[in-house]
């Protein structure tokens, strides 16, 4: 049994490697990752396609703008700005983190979070995010000039500033994935039957709280820097 809890503690979205070409690697981290991206997108043109503005709006519309409007509220409770332009971009990325996180019940499913490198590129999301709202707010000089207040000294601090933030995102948002998929296969693999259960359900809520947890941190970045910006 301690070879078998060995081989599923290893097993990571990365490793688990489909086909090979020269210097290429297919893995289940961009398997998974696409397949989200795909059912996203057609998810939201199957659920977009039809909406009504009538008084006989369909029951699916309804749940739907029920979700907008609660990602809207969160938005403006966090920031305290107009949530508007922020959904688009925050809505996205909970969606993804939630969804890639809350399918980990499928057989055979590995979460791409469960990899550095797709929480990696969520955090360089949110660090491109952050410049690119404040530029738009403000426009990019106003914008640039706050890294060198008071002085050029503060330059470089602002920019590691920045980055360790943008680090801190991605190995919180990993570390808490991949040690929950650990835990789980290792009880999984002692413990059969009906406590496994439970702890899926512990493992959906955990991941929806990441999600949730990300989005909002993203939400702060940006809205912080947006402010930043207008008070100088």
């Amino acid at each position: 049994m301690r070879s078998d809890v060995g081989d599923l503690t290893r097993i990571s979205p990365d490793e688990l490697v489909y086909w090979t070409w020269g210097a290429f690697r297919l893995n289940a981290t961009i398997v998974f990752t696409w397949t989200l991206m795909a059912v996203m997108v057609i998810g939201s043109w199957l659920a977009t396609r039809r909406l009504r503005t009538d008084a006989a709006v369909p029951r699916w519309q309804a749940l739907l703008e029920l979700a907008v409007e609660a990602i809207r509220d969160q938005i403006r409770e966090v920031t305290r700005q107009e949530p508007r332009p922020y959904i688009p971009f925050i809505g996205t990325l909970f969606l993804f983190i939630a969804l890639a996180n809350t399918l980990s019940i499928v057989p055979g499913y590995l979460p791409p979070t469960a990899s550095l490198s797709t929480t990696a590129a969520l955090a360089i999301c949110v660090f491109v995010a952050v410049p690119a709202y404040g530029m738009l707010s403000e426009g990019p000089r106003a914008y640039f000039r706050n890294y060198v207040r008071p002085s050029w000294v503060m330059l470089p601090f602002n920019v590691m500033g920045e980055l360790s933030r943008t680090l801190a995102l991605a190995v919180r948002l990993f570390g808490n994935v991949m040690s929950g998929m650990k835990v789980a296969a290792i009880i999984v693999a002692i413990v059969p039957f009906i406590f496994p259960i439970f702890l899926q359900l512990l493992g959906l809520l955990t991941g929806l709280v990441q999600a949730y947890i990300f989005a909002i941190l993203a939400a702060v970045y940006i809205a912080s820097g947006v402010q930043a910006k207008k008070k100088t």
